[in-house]
């Protein structure tokens, strides 16, 4: 599988699992623990999905994934509101 698509799949996955984490996010108390855990349990999943997909850490990588994590928190709470 081609490696720009394998990111693109993985971006995506990054996206989806942090739209339910945004929703929990916008419930919680500004800078809470569980706002610091909303925000950030989803990443040893991403991180899971990273290495077992062989993409690893590749430097072009990281500014897909790091706006579809800040996307998906987003919309997840705007969702919530």
């Amino acid at each position: 599988m081609n490696t720009y698509f394998k990111i693109l799949l993985i971006a995506m996955f990054t996206f989806l699992i942090n739209i339910p984490f945004g929703i929990w996010r916008g419930k919680t108390k500004r800078f809470s623990i569980q706002w610091f855990l909303s925000i950030h349990l989803p990443i040893p999943f991403i991180i899971l999905m990273r290495i077992k997909s062989g993409i690893g850490f590749i430097p072009y990588s990281y500014p897909f994934f790091i706006f579809a994590f800040f996307s998906g928190q987003f919309i997840g709470s705007r969702i919530f509101k």
